[in-house]
């Protein structure tokens, strides 16, 4: 095996890319679960933004339009889950798994005129200053616009949770929703933003993986990725800045993997593979010691 082929300026740099899908997945969600709804659909939403994006971006020649398609379909799948369970009032766990099915049918469906088809790339952000800075610009300032806004989307979910009076609310309603009801606050209109806000997440998550990480469609090409992403937000005990430190520490055993293959480890592939979902499951275990929301997956009747 030959480390020395290996780059840590590279491995680094991958790494902020490899998480980025999941980054935006798990914010979106962690905003859900804060408003007390247990959206388990994540993988559908991210795989049917994954092809609507591609689509679009394949039709308009734009990346970046593109990733509006992803946004809106995710939207769509989450808008659907929100009409099930705050008005229809059915099980947030059942609901979510069916909507993980119907998305992954859906998005094999639509993609079948796509497989094999390329888009048009998103290319980085020109930074001239901040890219030559000495071994921090390779790692930091080389990137695509969708790790900034992954990243802007971590400290201003922060800021809005802890600071804004309409994220007190959306805690308050995670919280007891009975307790924010009786204040005078729309429970139902309030889940239905948050679960909305979760979804275009999750699409721009997905729409990230076919439009960049790959760049083209392939059938599945979320991998399990939405489940990940459920399971960091447990492991970040519902924090975004820890969140954030998930979402890295997976892309970065995936990345490391991967140029462990390349540099010809002894391990069989089999292991290298299965080693990013691991050592999540591992840290999820160890770490996750935060208390859930207390209306967490509780159904909300507006007429009790």
């Amino acid at each position: 095996m030959d480390l020395s082929a290996i780059n840590p300026l590279l491995l680094l740099a991958s790494l902020m890319v490899a998480a980025t899908p999941i980054l935006l997945a798990a914010i979106g969600e962690l905003v859900v679960e804060k408003a007390g709804v247990l959206n388990l659909g994540v993988e559908g939403m991210m795989i049917l933004g994954a092809i609507t994006g591609f689509i679009v971006a394949v039709n308009t020649g734009s990346a970046l339009v593109g990733f509006l398609g992803a946004a809106a379909g995710g939207m769509a799948l989450a808008a659907l889950f929100a009409i099930l369970t705050q008005y229809a009032l059915s099980n947030q766990v059942a609901t979510g798994l069916a909507l993980t099915l119907s998305g992954l049918g859906l998005s094999a469906l639509l993609g079948q005129p796509y497989i094999g088809v390329k888009s048009e790339p998103l290319g980085d952000l020109h930074l001239p200053v901040l890219r030559d800075i000495p071994v921090l610009g390779p790692i930091l300032f080389q990137h695509d616009l969708m790790v900034y806004v992954g990243l802007a989307l971590v400290a201003g979910t922060w800021a809005f949770l802890k600071y804004s009076h309409a994220g007190l609310i959306l805690r308050a309603v995670g919280e007891n929703h009975d307790a924010a009801r009786s204040l005078g606050y729309n429970v139902r209109r309030i889940r239905v933003m948050a679960i909305l806000f979760g979804g275009a997440c999750a699409g721009l998550g997905g729409g990230y993986l076919s439009l960049v990480r790959v760049p083209q469609w392939t059938e599945g090409v979320t991998a399990g990725q939405g489940w990940i992403a459920l399971a960091i937000v447990v492991f970040a005990s519902w924090k975004p800045g820890r969140a954030l430190l998930g979402a890295y520490l997976f892309g970065g055993v995936t990345v490391l993997q991967l140029n462990l293959q390349a540099a010809g480890a002894n391990i069989p592939v089999e292991y290298l593979s299965m080693s990013p979902y691991l050592a999540t499951i591992l840290v999820l275990v160890i770490m996750s010691a935060g208390r859930a929301p207390g209306s967490l997956g509780r159904t909300f009747h507006a007429s009790g």
